[in-house]
């Protein structure tokens, strides 16, 4: 039963997927009014009551990173003045998270700064899907739940009936996740060996494991320039893989991606709406499946304090399905 003192708001930057996730929960979006002032400053002011409830703020820092980012903070400095009890903020793609750490002098550790942001606004727990690195949950001194989006796709996957499939982990860093899933599914695993010569650019070095012959479904945590997964694609397309599919929570989609992508040898690129798709983005290859039912299991379980694993089944299949 939804509890009725269960509340929901949304900045700019996903509300269909707020929508969507209301929907789930049975309960109208909140009122939350997001817009600007004549020189461009943020204005923010929630249309109703939060006084001593637990309230949910889902806002995705996608691009326009900076304009998101800076309305996630804003809103919740908001509803932590209008004396809500908790803030939960859901932000199923936590932006610049590939600055985990230094890689060079001098350089900063963005993803640390925007987690002492969202913490000193005023949120108490934080849920984001499929973190680009997984210790950013160790910036937080707060709750922080990192829910995986690879189950959705699993179900997606079994649906369509692929069977004998190699699951492909785009480089060495992403085995370890690439591996649970096709565990889970009975895959075989294959690793694409790669050195990076700059930000963005992904060179194919081998492929361990063997393609030849197989269905080859890449999967990543986000599909930015394409570039990695491209490499990905046409290194397994030379050793002999005779259907490739690639699989990416995040559909960032920057520059010419899309149209890398037609010209691939990838036949279907599955991702997620945790960013919104805009029209000019959409194309035959491209399948959209929704995280709103796991946010909102996500949100009943917090508020019933009831625990986040056991949202998924011991199987492996997400138990909202």
């Amino acid at each position: 039963m939804i509890p009725t003192d269960l509340h929901l708001f949304s900045g700019n930057a996903n509300r269909p997927l707020a929508q969507e996730v209301a929907d789930f929960l049975q309960i109208p979006l909140g009122e939350m009014e997001v817009s600007r002032f004549a020189d461009g400053e943020i204005r923010v002011r929630c249309g109703e009551s939060v006084r001593g409830l637990d309230v949910f703020l889902l806002q995705p820092t996608c691009p326009p990173v900076n304009d998101n980012l800076m309305e996630l903070l804003i809103m919740v400095d908001a509803l932590k003045r209008a004396s809500a009890h908790t803030i939960t903020a859901l932000v199923p793609y936590y932006g610049y998270a590939r600055q985990d750490r230094k890689t060079r002098p001098r350089e900063p550790i963005t993803a640390k700064l925007v987690s002492d942001l969202i913490t000193v606004a005023g949120t108490h727990r934080v849920v984001a899907v499929d973190l680009h690195a997984g210790q950013i949950q160790g910036f937080f001194n707060i709750p922080f739940d990192n829910l995986t989006a690879s189950l959705l796709f699993q179900e997606y996957f079994t649906r369509t009936q692929i069977k004998d499939a190699v699951l492909v982990a785009p480089d060495v860093g992403r085995a370890p996740k690439s591996r649970i899933l096709s565990d889970k599914m009975s895959f075989s695993l294959a690793i694409v060996e790669k050195q990076r010569p700059g930000p963005d650019e992904a060179m194919e070095v081998g492929v361990i494991g063997n393609v030849e012959g197989r269905t080859c479904i890449i999967v990543d945590d986000m599909v930015t320039t394409a570039n990695t997964l491209i490499a990905a694609a046409d290194a397994v397309y030379k050793r002999g893989a005779i259907r490739i599919l690639a699989a990416c929570t995040h559909a960032v989609l920057c520059g010419d991606a899309v149209h890398k992508i037609i010209d691939s040898p990838i036949e279907k690129l599955i991702v997620t709406n945790t960013i919104p798709i805009p029209t000019e983005k959409i194309f035959d290859k491209l399948v959209v499946l929704s995280v709103a039912p796991l946010l909102g299991e996500a949100i009943l379980r917090i508020r019933e304090n009831r625990s986040i694993s056991d949202l998924f089944s011991s199987s492996g299949q997400i138990a909202l399905y």
